[in-house]
């Protein structure tokens, strides 16, 4: 007689949406991607429109330009990489001082998971039978207090490394879309005005796109971003110009 346990199996799937659940996943890149390509388009659109302001010629623009946008590439690639291990080191110190919390106070690790368990409205005999479970294996435990009590997801390997070539990267390609005009046209005002249609394209595109990428109205998106960077620029050429008139 076969006596070996029968594996319980999981009754089939309820309907769901047409086309699976459409959850958004991909947020660490995209707010690098975020961060590097509006400060690519801003900064580097501001700084030329303010030389544009006080009457400098192109080749002026276009080297102080270049300049910034490489000294902006590597500033804001730092700070990302440095961002995103300072996230790692929080998380690697909040596990161990976690792990060290279960080994030396492991009543009151499992009260507390009792009382997150309790929260999502388990009672009695399950609460006990949930929190035993958790409780039986020390680093699904030091996992479950991780999410449930800190709030705490750990970091993707490799994250600051990424994170600094995607907002560096992000940031020298936005900003050569406002100095662009400068390098191909000799006439300062000309390529300003060009300047100035191609970067507010550039920024609504963007904006429309960051807002339907992260679940966002994309028109309210869109027109944000162009109101952020237009008010620097306008602010960059109008003190230029006051400062240089």
């Amino acid at each position: 007689m076969d006596t070996a346990p029968q594996r319980e199996e999981l009754p089939p799937a309820p309907p769901g949406p047409p086309e699976g659940e459409q959850h958004f996943t991909a947020s660490e890149t995209v707010r690098d991607l975020v961060i590097g390509t509006a400060d690519g388009l801003t900064v580097p659109f501001a700084l030329a429109a303010g030389l544009s302001g006080a009457i400098a010629a192109n080749p002026l623009i276009v080297t102080a330009g270049l300049a910034e946008i490489a000294a902006g590439c590597v500033a804001m690639g730092l700070g990302g990489y440095l961002a995103a291990r300072t996230d790692a080191q929080h998380f690697e110190a909040e596990r161990s001082r976690e792990e060290q919390e279960i080994r030396d106070y492991p009543d009151r690790e499992r009260w507390e998971v009792s009382v997150i368990l309790h929260r999502y409205g388990l009672r009695g005999e399950t609460l006990r039978q949930a929190t035993e479970a958790i409780a039986a294996d020390r680093r699904r435990w030091v996992d479950f207090m991780m999410r449930f009590e800190l709030d705490l997801a750990e970091p993707t390997p490799g994250r600051a490394a990424r994170s600094a070539a995607t907002i560096g990267g992000a940031y020298a390609v936005g900003g050569m879309i406002p100095l662009s005009p400068y390098i191909l046209m000799a006439e300062t005002r000309p390529a300003l005005m060009v300047s100035a249609t191609i970067t507010g394209i550039a920024l609504l595109g963007f904006g429309w796109l960051k807002a339907r990428a992260t679940g966002l109205p994309p028109l309210r998106g869109a027109l944000q971003t162009f109101g952020i960077g237009g008010l620097a620029a306008t602010v960059a050429y109008l003190i230029a110009q006051w400062v240089g008139g």
